[in-house]
């Protein structure tokens, strides 16, 4: 996970831009946030930046909501083992 890439999605755009980003990148292999590489990598990406989104507009802090993130993932990552 590029913590760096992710937190600077997060502050330059919207919950929706980053969906709209997330569906040209699906549809199309690019997308307006200016994020290359593999498809389902960028796609990866732009998912954590749109939920790290999310939590801050819901009133966390950058880092809270990476924080949050990460115990999303480790918990999913769990459930998978």
């Amino acid at each position: 996970m590029n913590i760096k890439e992710i937190k600077e999605l997060s502050l330059k755009f919207t919950k929706e831009q980053l969906e709209l980003c997330i569906l040209q990148t699906m549809q199309d292999g690019k997308n307006e946030c200016e994020i290359d590489g593999e498809v389902m990598e960028v796609v990866n990406t732009l998912a954590k930046a749109q939920t790290v989104r999310e939590l801050m507009d819901q009133g966390m802090s950058q880092m809270e909501a990476i924080r949050e993130l990460a115990r999303r993932i480790r918990q999913v990552q769990g459930a998978e083992k």
